[in-house]
């Protein structure tokens, strides 16, 4: 687990030896339960593509999903901030987050890791 916010159970993933970053998936512990994972396009790998082309991107990523029953449920422009600077921006993330409700709570864990294994990051 990575964090709590709300109903909303948030994977964590180990990316490197001692780093634990959010994986984008997460368990919504409410009734109809369901597990929600966020695709993620990230701005300067792409600089020469408009708003629009960069959120469809993030969509042709989400597809294999949206193939196990997930739909869109939202999409957002997410500027990353320096740490050490919090006027500067380091990259802007393109995010669109699928969702599949209606998960059985005995289902939870296997839907959970379903979507670890989803591309998410382009």
């Amino acid at each position: 687990m990575f964090r709590v916010i709300g109903s909303h159970v948030v994977l964590a993933e180990r990316v490197r030896d001692n780093l634990i970053m959010d994986s984008g998936v997460t368990a919504v512990c409410a009734d109809p339960h369901a597990v929600r994972y966020v695709v993620r396009v990230r701005g300067s790998e792409h600089s020469t593509e408009s708003e629009p082309a960069l959120l469809a991107r993030a969509r042709q990523l989400g597809q294999s999903g949206v193939a196990s029953g997930y739909a869109e449920v939202e999409s957002a422009v997410v500027p990353v901030a320096d740490p050490s600077d919090p006027e500067a921006t380091l990259d802007t993330w393109y995010e669109v987050t699928y969702e599949k409700a209606g998960v059985p709570l005995a289902e939870l864990p296997s839907e959970l890791r379903q979507a670890l294994g989803l591309a998410r990051v382009s």
